[in-house]
């Protein structure tokens, strides 16, 4: 793999760019590997870039039934925060955090991560009371939150709207200044092109069809559309789809599926310095480098497949942002799309592994599983590797359904997740 650097653009640019070549490797599958990943978006790509670089596990396939990044990764809004409320949560999401400061250093890749500060609104004196228990919780835990009032919330961020005769008037807001935001699908290439010079390998447009068992109940490996690939070691980063490809294997996933609908503005200038969210009007909105308002909603009240969504929900999406920030009610939207995100009981991922020997899974992240891309290949890796949970996704695993020892993040997972 070729390095970037200031002075490899330079002589590239004397090249007319024609010497950088693929950025990764697209082999032909082999009939066995030390370790499968299912999905190729973010968190897959990131566990198989981890298991090679921390745990010298270099005989890796991910195998994605699409294009990387297809999914999820490259239809979410980009949002990274770390104030959650509970300890097993901070520490899982600021482990994330930790690691999203220095990943374009660490993969020689530009993912293009902006701490601008994430901007939680409170409408109520219920949301006020939630909110500065969650500062004093994450205080506790050692990740920054701080709260402030109405005055202080627009002196951060200009656009907004306190006056007391609006719909969601805005009584102040907690700010986590670390958070931010990064370029979903340059995280995506990142890992991808680092794992792939580790000797990982990455088959695209080869879909998972069957999870095959031994005798003795454990893995043996997959059935694919470009036939069996062998393994002693499964797993499965699908997302949306992980409790249909889990059936593969006999397994049931505690998850539903629903759609999560996104969108975004013509490009203006720069206006928007922080990401400003409401779990209570749901919706949240950020700026992109290229000027457009990255504009999120809720999910659908029902589970279903579709990537289509409902407009109703993009409606009321608009209806609060417009309420929030008056300057933008004469925008034109640009084009909005949908992604399926799986969702646990308790509103907390699972990244664990499963009663059947060799299959491990990671999932259950809502909507908002890009915040946590690093962390949770990182850990996820750890598990798979060493066929133990890492300390940190020790607490998240698919026991806590059986023995009630919920991670309940409802309240920080709102709307935004």
């Amino acid at each position: 793999m070729r390095r970037f650097s200031a002075f490899a653009l330079a002589r590239e640019a004397l090249r007319n760019h024609t010497g950088w070549g693929e950025q990764w490797a697209s082999p032909e599958p082999r009939k066995h590997y030390d370790v499968i990943i299912v999905g190729a978006g973010g968190h897959g790509l990131a566990t198989a870039y981890y298991l090679a670089k921390v745990h010298g596990i270099t005989d890796v396939a991910v195998i994605e039934k699409g294009w990387l990044g297809g999914g999820n990764t490259g239809r979410n809004t980009t949002i990274i925060r770390s104030n959650y409320l509970y300890d097993e949560s901070a520490a899982l999401y600021n482990h994330a955090l930790n690691l999203w400061e220095g990943l374009s250093q660490e993969l020689n890749y530009n993912v293009m991560f902006s701490p601008r500060g994430v901007l939680m609104l409170a409408h109520n004196v219920h949301d006020v009371q939630v909110a500065k228990r969650h500062i004093h919780s994450n205080r506790l835990n050692g990740v920054d939150n701080e709260w402030l009032n109405a005055e202080e919330a627009k002196a951060f961020c200009p656009p907004l709207n306190i006056s007391a005769d609006a719909r969601y008037p805005i009584v102040g807001g907690a700010l986590q200044r670390r958070g931010g935001t990064a370029r979903h699908d340059a995280v995506a290439w990142g890992y991808a092109r680092a794992a792939s010079a580790l000797g990982v390998h990455i088959i695209q447009n080869c879909a998972v069809t069957g999870i095959r068992r031994g005798a003795d109940g454990s893995v043996k490996g997959v059935e694919t559309a470009r036939g069996f690939i062998g393994s002693k070691k499964v797993g499965v980063v699908a997302a949306g789809s992980t409790s249909t490809v889990m059936e593969m294997a006999g397994v049931r996933m505690p998850l539903e599926s629903f759609p999560l609908q996104a969108l975004v503005s013509e490009p203006i200038k720069p206006c928007m310095p922080c990401v400003v969210m409401s779990n209570t009007v749901h919706a949240y909105v950020s700026q992109s480098d290229k000027g457009e308002l990255v504009i999120g909603a809720g999910t659908d009240q029902y589970p279903s497949y579709s990537q289509a969504g409902s407009l109703h929900i993009l409606n009321h999406t608009l209806d609060a942002i417009t309420d929030m920030f008056p300057i933008f009610r004469r925008l034109k939207m640009l084009r909005s799309w949908g992604g399926i995100v799986d969702v646990t009981p308790d509103r907390s991922p699972i990244l664990s592994k499963t009663p059947v020997k060799g299959l491990y899974v990671n999932c259950g992240w809502g909507t908002g599983g890009f915040k946590a891309t690093p962390g949770s290949g990182h850990v996820f890796a750890h598990t798979i590797a060493r066929d133990e949970p890492h300390p940190i996704n020790a607490a998240f695993n698919l026991d806590r359904f059986v023995t009630g020892r919920f991670i309940d993040e409802a309240a920080a997972a709102a709307v935004a997740h």
